[in-house]
This record gives structure tokens, sequence and C-alpha cells, in this order.
């Protein structure tokens, strides 16, 4: 299920106590929260043990998101559902698209082909460009919703803008919309993708619904972005990372492969599993079904504190990023 209180917690994601809410008087009590909170980072194996059907709460929100995601990005819609399906029989309960993917129908076809109920399946989608008022948009994310769930009580479980890169009028537009989606039952939680600290702090200005409850970002060895890490961290904001597989461009880097070896495992499964020991929820993509089951199994091993040690620094900063890394001015 992805409601309800769990175990598989890490002190670095405790809820925000229950009086910290999502209103005017709650983004002061976030700022308060912020000032007391932790803002270490970790690189020992976490306990309790991770397993495929662990969860992280999300904050302000009776609902949870599952610790492993499934990417989608440029799966074909001939191809995506049964990525999906087979994504879905390997265990992963926690699925990543996208307007720009062209592919939130298919996403949830496959859902509904699986058997598995609506309830126990967390679906994520993101709106790339405001539709010129926050009604357009709202109608634009509707659409999004529809499609991914056209029963007449659908609902995404995560809805993000996907990128700050319209500017700041049309980001409060798409993040208006969203609220409106949160208000409406449409969705259960929303969040960002590609903020950096100063379109984060910017939101307080008109946000009803502050912190965002997620922020996506490209996350990996080489791109560890560790300034807006540490400012989720603090906010309680739950990050997730894309491109942790770093599209394969980084499978012979040899302190990669020294731990490859250790372990018996694959460098992509090295992969995923450093960003769940840093508490990162990782979305690794593939359309190749041997991959994407290989991917979720992760839950036979640790990484020790030598081999997290050793992958932290590999760290290149901006110069590491494959995509893009957030701007924190």
């Amino acid at each position: 299920m992805v409601a309800g209180p769990q175990s598989h917690l890490s002190a670095h994601h405790q809820p925000l106590p229950v009086e910290y809410q999502t209103t005017g008087k709650g983004r002061a009590s976030a700022e308060a929260y912020h000032n007391t909170a932790t803002s270490s980072t970790h690189n020992v194996a976490m306990a309790p043990k991770l397993s495929l059907s662990s969860t992280i709460p999300l904050p302000n929100s009776k609902y949870s998101i599952p610790r492993l995601g499934f990417g989608i990005y440029q799966s074909p819609p001939d191809v995506c559902v049964n990525s999906c399906l087979t994504a879905l029989r390997a265990g992963y309960r926690h699925i990543d698209s996208a307007q720009f993917y062209r592919n939130e129908s298919e996403m949830g076809e496959a859902v509904r082909q699986s058997g598995i109920p609506r309830s126990e399946v967390f679906l994520t989608t993101k709106i790339l460009s405001a539709g010129g008022s926050p009604e357009k948009s709202y109608a634009k994310c509707l659409d999004s919703v529809k499609a991914i769930d056209p029963s007449e009580n659908g609902y995404v479980d995560l809805f993000l803008i996907h990128s700050p890169s319209a500017g700041a009028a049309k980001r409060k537009e798409m993040w208006q919309a969203l609220e409106k989606l949160v208000e409406e039952k449409k969705a259960r939680s929303i969040g960002v993708s590609n903020f950096g600290i100063g379109h984060i702090n910017e939101m307080k200005e008109y946000a009803t619904i502050w912190p965002p409850q997620v922020n996506q970002i490209e996350l990996h060895p080489w791109n560890q972005q560790r300034e807006i890490v540490k400012y989720c961290r603090a906010y309680n904001i739950v990050i997730e990372a894309y491109c942790p597989l770093v599209r394969n461009k980084m499978a012979h880097e040899e302190n990669l492969l020294a731990i490859s070896k250790k372990h018996n495992k694959t460098t992509g499964q090295i992969l995923i599993r450093y960003c769940l020991q840093k508490d990162w929820v990782p979305l690794p993509k593939s359309d190749t079904p041997s991959r994407i089951e290989s991917n979720a199994d992760l839950y036979d091993f640790e990484l020790d504190e030598e081999d997290m040690t050793k992958l932290d620094s590999l760290d290149q900063g901006e110069k590491g990023a494959i995509v893009q890394a957030v701007r924190n001015d």
C-alpha cells in the first residue's frame, strides 16, 4: 500500500509535527522546523533493512511514496505498457511519467491490465508548460489525470512542475493549478522537479501548500547536488533521483567496477543501491525486461561505509550532470 505510517524511515525523513500544516501558519512553522532540522549526511547502510516495499512518508500528508520508482522517459507508447507490466510483476509499485513523455495513458493502462489495485501503485506525472492561466493549466493537468486514471474518482499520487525554466509567473500559475488538483482530490501530493533553492523559496510568496512535498532532480555519484539536497532534507522535502544509472555512461569507471565486483552485483544495482542508502528515491529506467528485473534486485546486500565514501568521492559538481544541475541562486 502507498498510504499509512511507515517503518522504513530514516531520521532525515521524519514527518513534520501535525500542527505544521500547509497553510500560512504552516509555512512559518516549516521555517521554524528548518532551523532545528538535521542537515547532516550519512554514508553508512541504513537501518532497519530496506525492502522492495519500503516507503517514505510524504510531508504534511497521510500518504507515502515507495522508495524505488520506475522511470519511463523515452519509453515509446508501443513498448511502455509492456515495460510497466514487467516492472509491476517484478515488484515495483511506483511509476514516473510526464506530459512531455507522451506515455501517461500507457502507464495507467498497464496498472489496469496488471490487476493490482489502483490504491497499491504510486503514479506520478508532471506539467512542463503553463496553459496561460491557473484555470487553463488546471485543465491541462486534469487531462493528464483522466488519461492515467479515467475512473470516476480518478487521481494521480504525485503531480510535479517539470522544470522551473518557464519563469516566475508561469511557475506560480502551474503551482496554483496543482494546488487546485489537491483541493479537488485529483492529486494526492504535489511537488517540483529541477528546482533550486531560490525557486523553492520564491514559492513562499504565493503558495498555500509549502514546502513542495517532493523535488525530483538528477542525482548519482558524479552529480550529487549537495547544496539542494541539504536544503530539501532540512525542510523535509522528499528527494527523487532521476538518471541514477547515468544512462550507462559511467559503467566502466574503475571505482564503480571494483564495488560491483566486490558485491557480485551489476554496476546498475550498485548505483541504485547507493541512491537508496543516500535517502533518495531513485527512478531507474529501462525497456529491457531483464534489466527492469535486475534493477529491483537490490535487497540482499548493503554498501558499507568504505563503498559509500568511495562513491561520494566521485562527485564532479555541476560538471558531472548529464541532463542538468539545479540553479541555487
